[in-house]
Formats: C-alpha cells, sequence, structure tokens
C-alpha cells in the first residue's frame, strides 16, 4: 500500500507497517509501498508491537508511524557497536 492509502483507511491511528518497497538516498529512506501489520491506540501499544515483531523477525525492516504524517521518510542511522540480547 501507498502511505495515503494508509492514512485514508486508518486515520488517527498508530500503524505498524513493513517496508515492501523502499530506497535510500543520502540518508534518507524512503518507503514506497508498505504492507500493515498492525494499527494501535496509542505509542506504547504501538511500540510494544514493533518489539515484539521485530524480535520474531529481525529481518524485516519495521517501522511505526502516525497517520497525521504527511510522509515516510526517515534518516538512517547506522549502529556499530555490541547488541546484547535479551
Amino acid at each position: 500500500m501507498k502511505w495515503e492509502e494508509i492514512v485514508d483507511s486508518l486515520p488517527d491511528r498508530f500503524v505498524l507497517v513493513e517496508a515492501i518497497k523502499a530506497s535510500s538516498n543520502n540518508r534518507i529512506r524512503r518507503l514506497q509501498d508498505m504492507a500493515i501489520i498492525q494499527d494501535y491506540d496509542n505509542p506504547q501499544e504501538a511500540w510494544d508491537g514493533y518489539k515484539h515483531f521485530h524480535k520474531q523477525f529481525p529481518m524485516r525492516e519495521l517501522y511505526v508511524f502516525h497517520t497525521s504524517r504527511t510522509d515516510v521518510e526517515e534518516v538512517e542511522e547506522f549502529f556499530s557497536g555490541i547488541r546484547q540480547r535479551s
């Protein structure tokens, strides 16, 4: 789905989405096509959902957005260090 379709179908919601088609340019990640995984009433539930799905599927590109946003561009930040699994 395109972001505009998600906004139209789920106004004023927090959504957990998976990037289906995305591109990067100058450290900006642009999502062109996404799949809705879940929608939520509040940000804490959305982040809990993100953590749950990310733990199960760490290779999937997941994001949480509020549908009041006009775009879904993100600045890419690269992690260099050691991550500890809990």
